[in-house]
């Protein structure tokens, strides 16, 4: 949609969107590309590869959705995803599409209770997952009344939670199934604002909300995309990231709109990120164009002499956490070229951005409005603030990325906006020229390694162990993660807190929920902040530990 341009102002005038009336993702992506084209390189973390053509993924995802619909799913039911970067994963979603589900992403790393809540909430009727995804479904297996049909994708060693399930209930192999149906299928003749997915987002107060996204998202991310890697695609493109297909920044950043394009994309996810290897992994493949959270390139910067690997990389896109001088410079050394920071959230994604080939860098500022979005600062009620002026990041609708509902929640849903403006919750001042200048968010979401991640769902789950009378969770400063998880607990009566009981809350949280959820920092306190309402003051907390950190340095 992106036409080549020489200055910002040319590109937005030139640009226009081309969302037709009828849409849909998996088509686009699998079935309208050319087959023969190089569609994925997928490498495990043994070093086996495997290649896939466009021609592959179309035949195995109407494999899989004949498959999804014997199984007696229908146009609407949702299918959960829990898959780490795979060809697995993309078929998944792509026959969803195509079927007329609606595609729900999990984080593998993901805990029995956030698993539990999300499987609940949505209403999932099916799930494609792997051995040790089924481990963590089998112990709350009786209570999803909703999920009928659980696909397995390995034989792996989830032997022991095949014996959870109930006679008749037991899941199926995927690839066995997948081979034995047709490669015939017609896709679902969807309207490019019906659903397609449903990406979790954090919240501060209650259970994550899930964000529910029509399938004109993919057409509404193609700018944000193409803008910041310097006018995507070009010749010899690849795609790569380390950011995990779970969420949007994997899934609509980097796979589907590079597909779309008819770009090849390698998949590969360590479980632990290991900066040199990324080094390694952009030169063996010849990635050309990446998506690098920004903790993802302060642990690369670390790496000494990481030219002796010859990667050749023709953009960088980065977001979730602010690019200051340093790093930007640092970049520039390195990759010989500028790293393009781009804004958004999983309601309405890549809204904001960069691109050095047509405007200046100004470090430490997310860019400008995308072409195609209508972006300001307003105050509370939705009125325009002048420039230099602080407040709220607000997005006009109607906008083709921009989410239909949170599901089965129409009171955040309404909540979200301000008259035709949908409120980010983020804070920032844009300059005379259009830069947005990042302040912070207007509620207590905490930003840590690229996740944004709702104090509430921590709480709740710090309560449930038996030591814990009180929680409250905030974020503090941290070096590298830009935040870090700190809970500040109220023990019950007789407990006596000391270093084990840390150790102990951390891991309930870790295995329960996810890894970048537990609290990095934990402090027992005789007392909460509280109103005189009793909720929690997490503000007070977050003023004490500034307070705290300005005599350390003081």
């Amino acid at each position: 949609m992106l036409e080549p341009a020489r200055s910002y102002e040319e590109a937005v005038a030139k640009f226009r969107w081309r969302v037709p009336a009828r849409f849909n993702i998996g088509r686009d992506v699998s079935d309208r590309q050319d087959g023969g084209r190089l569609a994925l390189i997928y490498r495990d973390e043994a070093g086996n590869e495997a290649r896939y053509t466009f021609a592959d993924i179309a035949k195995l995802s109407n494999r899989l959705a004949n498959v999804l619909l014997a199984q007696g799913m229908k146009r609407g039911d949702r299918l959960a995803i829990l898959l780490q970067q795979s060809p697995e994963t993309a078929i998944a979603h792509i026959a969803a599409y195509k079927a007329g589900l609606i595609a729900v992403p999990l984080f593998a790393l993901f805990g029995v209770e956030a698993l539990e809540y999300r499987l609940s909430n949505c209403g999932a009727r099916g799930l494609v997952t792997d051995a040790s995804g089924l481990v963590k479904i089998a112990p709350i297996r009786e209570g999803l009344t909703e999920l009928r049909t659980i696909l397995l994708t390995d034989g792996g060693s989830g032997g022991d939670a095949n014996l959870c399930f109930a006679a008749g209930d037991q899941p199926i192999a995927f690839w066995p199934s997948v081979e034995a149906a047709s490669d015939r299928f017609t896709a679902a003749d969807t309207a490019a604002d019906d659903p397609a997915l449903i990406i979790y987002t954090s919240g501060t107060t209650g259970q994550p909300k899930g964000a529910l996204h029509a399938h004109r998202v993919l057409l509404g991310h193609l700018p944000g995309v193409e803008f910041p890697h310097e006018f995507f695609p070009q010749e010899g493109d690849l795609m790569w990231t380390p950011a995990d297909w779970a969420w949007i920044g994997g899934l609509l950043d980097v796979l589907l709109p590079a597909w779309h394009h008819g770009v090849p994309v390698l998949a590969y996810r360590a479980r632990k990120f290991d900066p040199d290897e990324a080094f390694f992994l952009l030169a063996k493949y010849g990635v050309r164009n990446s998506f690098l959270p920004p903790t993802a390139l302060k642990m690369m910067r670390q790496v000494q002499n990481p030219a002796r690997h010859g990667f050749k990389l023709r953009s960088i896109g980065s977001g979730g956490e602010t690019l200051g001088s340093e790093l930007l410079d640092w970049g520039r050394a390195t990759f010989g070229l500028t790293i393009n920071e781009f804004y958004g959230q999983t309601e309405c994604n890549l809204v904001v951005g960069n691109c050095a080939g047509v405007m200046k860098a100004k470090p430490g500022s997310m860019g400008r409005a995308i072409p195609g979005h209508t972006v300001a600062v307003v105050d509370d009620d939705g009125n325009e603030l002048p420039a230099g002026e602080p407040g709220n990041v607000a997005v006009r609708r109607p906008d083709p990325v921009m989410f239909l509902e949170y599901w089965r929640n129409p009171e955040a849903t309404r909540a979200k906006f301000a008259g035709d403006w949908l409120m980010t919750g983020d804070t920032a001042r844009r300059d005379a020229e259009g830069y947005f200048r990042y302040h912070g968010r207007s509620d207590d979401v905490i930003t840590s390694a690229g996740y944004r991640i709702g104090p509430a769902e921590i709480e709740d789950c710090l309560l449930k162990h038996p030591a814990v009378a009180m929680a409250a969770v905030i974020g503090v400063p941290d070096p590298v993660r830009t935040e870090a998880v700190k809970a500040f607990i109220v023990a019950k009566p007789g407990v006596v807190p000391d270093a084990k009981l840390v150790g102990e809350v951390q891991d309930w949280v870790r295995t329960r929920l996810a890894a970048h959820e537990y609290p990095r920092l934990v402090e027992f306190v005789g007392e909460l902040p509280m109103t005189t309402t009793g909720k929690i003051q997490r503000k007070v907390l977050r003023e004490r530990e500034a307070a705290r950190q300005t005599e350390r340095t003081g």
